[in-house]
């Protein structure tokens, strides 16, 4: 099966034939390119989205990655990066492997398809003109025959006209005889070049057109070839990354069979846990025996009762414990005392070791320094060991703050671990098992948190919490009401200036009547003379009567 033979007159098919052959390949060129293009497209868009997920750093939403549930999203949207990345790298082993080796390729080819088309369009001309000569040399010869052949006639017509001169019949004799000649030559010289284009003939049609014709064969052929490879290199690239691929989806499964979410309840417990215990059981209020009501009327709890007029402290739905607690608006103390206890042991426990890290941090820069002051020691060259020690003073002070800070902190988170297991409703209505504590712990517990329903958390100091009531008539409902019988007595722990409406200011050490205990909300109802209102109950100790507890 040889183009040469079979094809020896398609000569111009075959030109058009190859031409296409390349235009194929370019398409398939384009093909590939436009196909690294959209995995370059579509990694790029895996990357951003990835990126539009990732929490921000320093924000709220970066503290939600705690849970397995997040981190298993966020393991997800890691292993989208590598997955893209892996689209990335089949464009880059398409591109080398392919488009620039077939570009490349396809210049090679054109030239060489272009060599062989010229060698054949040089035969073809050279046939031509080969043809050309022999049609002239035939033509001539025809010629001249016709030529010769009349002065024959001539000739013979002269000689048989007796009127002719002698002379004039040589004369045409003569004449006869070159025509004669000239046709003869003619013809040798039309089977000479006759002879000569059969030949270039037969090689034209037998070696020169065959010989070509395979060429283009072949190259043809190797072209088919190429583009196949190049077909199996396209797989091949792709079949590359799916391991790895393969790699990042196991991950992804990996990261989602991570999920516990036990553990993410947990930390719920643990992010929003306030180390309160819930208030104590409201005690029954009898009003069939008004003489014997060891509470008064005007109690914080009758806001939950039936049949009297709720009191709204601060636009506050009713049933709320906590009248004279406002939750702080503003900036947040340094000691995290507007939090619950426990979410304040995590905070300071979280700040102790943030500092614990600062302060190994410049230890560790002043190490280095001293290090470094002691190589300029032993080689003055190299530096000047004075220049260091204005550095080395300044890190030891920073040592030193933050030690005294991290010194601070320490004593408020053990002041709050210190105090949590013991504090609870139950303990501060038993005044009788109050411990007296010393004055910096007894004043730190008299700062002592409570928490209201809706979770908010405020501080009770007298100085530092800002108490807002809406106009409620205290006052008036005190007038109304007979005054309330004493149950008890109690004795002030602490100065309390009560500078809030419903509030009694107390001095350290002065003794007051209670006619209304602690109900769970952290205040007690006390009276002096005619005076009555409400005192923190951990600013006071209270002692209360044997017939008002038995009854």
């Amino acid at each position: 099966m040889s183009w040469g033979i079979e094809l020896w007159d398609q000569f111009d098919n075959l030109e058009k034939h190859t031409q296409w052959g390349i235009d194929i390949l370019e398409k398939y060129i384009k093909f590939v390119k436009e196909r690294t293009e959209i995995e370059l497209s579509y990694a790029k868009q895996l990357r951003n989205l990835a990126k539009k997920y990732q929490p921000k750093k320093n924000s709220k939403e970066e503290e939600e990655y705690r849970y397995t549930a997040c981190k298993a999203f966020l393991s997800t949207l890691n292993e989208m990066n590598d997955y893209a990345g892996q689209h990335e790298v089949i464009s880059e082993n398409m591109t080398s492997h392919i488009t620039v080796e077939l570009a490349r390729y396809v210049q090679e080819l054109k030239q060489e398809r272009k060599s062989y088309f010229h060698d054949g369009r040089k035969a073809q001309q050279h046939i031509e003109i080969c043809w050309k000569q022999l049609e002239s040399s035939k033509r001539r010869f025809e010629r001249d025959c016709k030529e010769a052949d009349r002065a024959q006639q001539y000739f013979e017509k002269m000689d048989a006209d007796i009127n002719v001169t002698k002379a004039d019949v040589e004369k045409a004799r003569q004449q006869a005889q070159v025509r004669h000649q000239m046709a003869e030559d003619s013809r040798a010289d039309y089977s000479s070049i006759l002879q000569k284009f059969n030949h270039e003939q037969h090689e034209y049609y037998h070696t020169h057109i065959p010989n070509i014709f395979q060429k283009i064969q072949e190259m043809e052929e190797r072209r088919i070839l190429r583009i196949g490879e190049s077909m199996k290199t396209y797989a091949e690239v792709d079949r590359q990354v799916i391991p790895i691929i393969g790699k990042c989806l196991d991950e992804i499964v990996k990261a989602a069979e991570s999920i516990d979410q036990k553990n993410d309840s947990q930390l719920v417990i643990e992010a929003y846990k306030s180390g309160f215990e819930p208030p104590g059981d409201i005690e029954f209020e009898d009003y069939t025996q008004p003489m014997k009501r060891t509470v008064s009327d005007n109690s914080l709890s009758n806001s939950r009762g039936e049949g009297k007029p709720e009191l709204k402290f601060g636009g506050k739905s009713k049933g709320k414990l906590w009248p004279f607690i406002k939750k702080n608006k503003g900036a947040a103390p340094e000691d995290f005392s507007n939090l619950p206890p426990e979410q304040r042991r995590k905070r300071l426990q979280q700040k102790v070791d943030d500092l614990n890290k600062e302060i190994q941090k410049e230890m560790d820069q002043r190490d280095a320094i001293t290090k470094m002051k002691d190589v300029y020691l032993k080689n003055p060259q190299m530096g000047d060991p004075a220049s260091l020690d204005h550095k080395l003073t300044e890190v030891s002070q920073n040592i030193e703050k933050l030690r005294l800070e991290a010194q601070k902190f320490e004593a408020w988170l053990a002041e709050v671990e210190g105090r949590l297991p013991a504090r609870s409703d139950q303990a501060r209505r038993q005044s009788g098992m109050y411990e007296a504590q010393n004055p910096t712990t007894v004043n730190n517990c008299a700062q002592d948190r409570e928490s209201s329903p809706d979770g908010s958390y405020t501080e009770e100091q007298s100085q530092e919490s800002e108490v807002k009531v809406l106009a409620t008539d205290f006052d008036d409902e005190f007038d109304d009401e007979e005054p309330l019988p004493a149950i008890g007595t109690c004795k002030a722990l602490y100065t309390f200036e009560g500078q809030n409406e419903g509030t009694i200011s107390v001095v350290e050490g002065e003794t007051l009547y209670v006619i209304e205990e602690d109900k769970g909300d952290g205040w007690t109802r006390i009276r002096r003379n005619e005076e009555e209102g409400y005192v923190p109950t951990s600013y006071v100790e209270v002692y209360l009567d044997k017939n008002a507890k038995d009854s």
